[in-house]
């Protein structure tokens, strides 16, 4: 699809992307410019994984052999 109709379609033509799933390629004087696809996926919410960290105090300090988890 050359650039000046993109411009001039560009609504309509990213609910089509949405509703078909098919990509469009958009031309300058016949040349691929850009792709438009459809979106992939969710994005994570910020904070998701905040319970999943551990956060020490000191990180410098060695901690001493009865701090490690070693199986024997």
């Amino acid at each position: 699809m050359p650039v000046t109709d993109f411009k001039a379609h560009a609504l309509k033509v990213l609910g089509e992307v949405a509703e078909t799933r098919e990509p469009v390629v958009v031309t300058k004087r016949g040349k691929p410019l850009a792709e438009i696809v459809p979106f992939a996926g969710k994005r994570t919410a910020p904070g998701r994984l905040a319970d999943a960290l551990v956060f020490e105090d000191d990180i410098v300090s060695p901690i001493g052999e009865a701090e490690w988890n070693v199986c024997r």
